[in-house]
């Protein structure tokens, strides 16, 4: 049976996060009733200790939902956190450490529980979360793992870890064959996280995705279109970046399909009678292929209906 966590308000003070970006800025927590959490907390642990885990993960639960501004209720919510990743439950785990993350920044725990969820959203978005008992892939859907990277950049933002899983998401969505919303996913890496090293990737993505939409999908010139600027809007901003060259290499590839819808056309109109138009889009071919295969046979069909 899934944890149910508590969130609370969060009071936000001014302070910093040490020398590390990548960790979202520190609050203290206040204290109550201190006793009783102490002797739940002793009989939370003695149940851990029994192997009793289910047991002390509902006593931590008691601690940091009923008594949550005692001094013990952060390392409680912690240790539940803890148990369930030992356990597999890996949403409830997540969701244990957001709780730690959002309610107790001031805990000496934080930075732990912050490291943790990130390895967690990372590795379930790269498919390696397993089960601690069995060794089995978890099968996490697409949308929690999203909302769980989408997480990992608001305890973040403007950060590389913010980067990397707004990457990720454009990653997942492509994955899943949802090119609108990959498509803007990868946007919104290059136009808000451009200093970042997932910018220019984010930008080719774009271009990529596109691209095999149009020769794989619906096959939508428009598609073609896109993909074209996206690549040349990459190598503008990017000159010198990895991928160049095999930006290059699918722009030509690019502009050697269209050359075929052109030469498909033409035959197209003159399969129907219409020997104008079939002259016109032969002529359009030999004009941008400027040698090879399909300039001959375009050449070959003007001549063979006069548009020469």
């Amino acid at each position: 049976m899934r944890s149910r966590l508590a969130l609370f308000p969060i009071i936000v003070l001014l302070a910093s996060c040490a020398d590390d970006s990548n960790l979202p800025p520190m609050v203290s927590a206040g204290s109550s009733d201190n006793g009783r959490a102490e002797a739940l907390f002793a009989e939370a642990q003695s149940a851990e200790n029994a192997g009793k885990t289910k047991k002390a993960v509902k006593l931590y639960d008691e601690i940091a939902d009923k008594i949550a501004l005692s001094q013990k209720a952060p390392e409680a919510r912690f240790r539940q956190a803890k148990l369930l990743d030992q356990m597999g439950e890996t949403e409830d785990a997540f969701d244990a450490y957001q709780a730690v993350i959002s309610r107790y920044q001031g805990s000496g725990l934080y930075r732990e529980a912050f490291d943790r969820q990130r390895e967690m959203a990372f590795s379930a978005a790269d498919g390696g979360i397993k089960s601690s008992f069995l060794g089995l892939k978890s099968n996490l859907p697409s949308k929690k793992i999203i909302e769980m990277l989408q997480k990992v950049a608001a305890n973040a933002p403007r950060s590389a870890t913010a980067a990397k899983a707004a990457y990720k998401i454009g990653d997942i969505y492509a994955s899943d064959g949802k090119i609108s919303e990959s498509v803007e996913a990868f946007r919104k890496v290059v136009i808000d996280y451009s200093n970042y090293p997932e910018a220019p990737e984010a930008q080719f993505r774009i271009g990529e995705v596109l691209l095999t939409e149009a020769r794989e999908g619906n096959q939508d010139q428009a598609n073609l279109d896109r993909a074209e600027e996206a690549f040349r809007d990459y190598l503008s901003q990017w000159p010198g970046h990895r991928r160049n060259a095999q930006a290059r290499k699918l722009l030509s590839s690019i502009g050697g399909r269209d050359i075929q819808n052109t030469f498909d056309i033409a035959k197209f109109y003159e399969k129907k009678g219409d020997t104008p138009s079939a002259v016109l889009y032969y002529k359009e071919v030999v004009r941008r292929a400027k040698s090879g295969d399909l300039h001959d046979k375009a050449q070959a069909r003007l001549s063979a209906l006069g548009g020469n």
